[in-house]
């Protein structure tokens, strides 16, 4: 049964439930591009104090020297530019080790920063955010079994637009750039994740 809307403080509730002191927690915050992700799960994080961390999804971007010959630049940040079976072997590393690095994604020099990332042995739950986590084509359909806890944000197309326009606008881009980097690719791929995700435990609608 999916809850929607939950309050954070509902959240943290759920999340500590899990917490049954035989591994880690492992929670997932799915959504669209520009849905407020990474914002959530900072604020989970520092809620739960110095046993929890973030893990985002962004360092499995391949990289552009990768895309190119596969003609995928354009279409960079939808699921086939990425490194899944990358992705999916670190979460099950998260039930097996200690200590495990990862990569993460600098997004002003756009490339990936490997072991910029890590998380540590005494680490109790793990917020992982990205688009892709409850998407139900394969490779990404072996996530959802890893999860302790998923969480889905869902935000209106408009509001999306809204923000990813203002994203790119923020990385120097111009008006019109910006407008079609937003509605020719990420609206796609908000597209590809309301079409192919599977039901999550908990709905937050920002």
């Amino acid at each position: 049964m999916t809850v929607t809307q939950p309050s954070i403080e509902t959240l943290l509730q759920e999340i500590t439930a899990k917490d049954t002191g035989t591994g880690r927690v492992l929670v997932a915050i799915a959504g669209a591009p520009g849905s407020g992700k990474t914002t959530l799960a900072d604020t989970l994080a520092q809620r739960l104090g110095p046993q929890a961390a973030v893990l985002p999804m962004d360092g499995f971007h391949l990289d552009n020297a990768d895309l190119i010959p596969r003609g995928l630049l354009e279409r960079k940040g939808a699921p086939e530019t990425f490194d899944a079976d990358g992705f999916i072997a670190l979460i099950q590393r998260l039930r097996t080790e200690d200590d495990v690095s990862y990569p993460t994604f600098d997004r002003s020099a756009d490339r990936t920063v490997p072991n910029g990332g890590h998380i540590a042995a005494d680490t109790r739950i793990v917020v992982i955010e990205g688009n892709y986590l409850l998407l139900t084509l394969p490779p990404w359909h072996a996530l959802s079994a890893l999860f302790d806890l998923t969480i889905r944000l869902d935000v209106d197309h408009a509001e999306l637009e809204k923000r990813l326009i203002a994203r790119w606008l923020s990385y120097g881009l111009s008006a019109e750039q910006a407008r079609a980097r937003a509605l020719g690719n990420d609206m796609r791929n908000v597209r590809v994740v309301e079409a192919n995700s599977s039901a999550p435990d908990l709905v937050v609608r920002p």
